[in-house]
């Protein structure tokens, strides 16, 4: 094998050793309908622990009507988001996910009617992965990561899977 492709293996094996793959999950609260909980300070908080300084950070709903998306914190914004989102998938409408004497699969005792919840969710995001530099998120100026309530208020879960070194 040549000098440079020795060096390079050098390079990689040091590289991938010192790679790590730490796992989170996050608890929340959501309190309403289209409850935008931002979870910046929180992922933050879990990367700190981490140790890890460079890498990548995914961070995903477990959730089938709960998104994860980055945007602005800012009150107004949110309130026009939420008003599309509800027009894309009104409450009031008919939905067939709704019609419990129809359906057949995917029951729980207490089934709620959330076909707009799961018709929003299609036009959202369920992951992000952002950059871990110097151990901290690389964000932009006004970027913040939410997790948003889709369904009605309930505790739900965020994984996190932190990689780097």
């Amino acid at each position: 094998m040549c000098d440079e492709r020795k060096g390079l293996q050098k390079f990689a094996l040091r590289y991938f050793n010192s790679m790590r793959i730490v796992s989170r999950l996050v608890d929340l609260q959501s309190t309403d309908t289209l409850d935008f909980i931002e979870i910046t300070d929180k992922v933050q908080a879990e990367l700190t622990a981490s140790g890890i300084k460079e890498g990548l950070v995914n961070i995903q709903s477990l959730h089938t009507t709960m998104a994860v998306v980055v945007n602005e914190a800012e009150p107004l914004l949110i309130s026009d988001m939420k008003k599309l989102l509800e027009e894309l998938a009104p409450r009031n409408r008919e939905y067939a996910h709704d019609d419990f004497k129809a359906r057949t699969v995917n029951l729980c005792k207490a089934e709620c009617a959330n076909g707009h919840s799961h018709n929003k969710a299609l036009h959202l995001p369920t992951s992000v992965m952002l950059n871990i530099l110097d151990g901290k998120l690389q964000l932009g100026t006004w970027q913040r990561v939410f997790a948003i309530e889709l369904d009605r208020p309930r505790p739900r879960k965020v994984a996190l899977q932190i990689i780097g070194g």
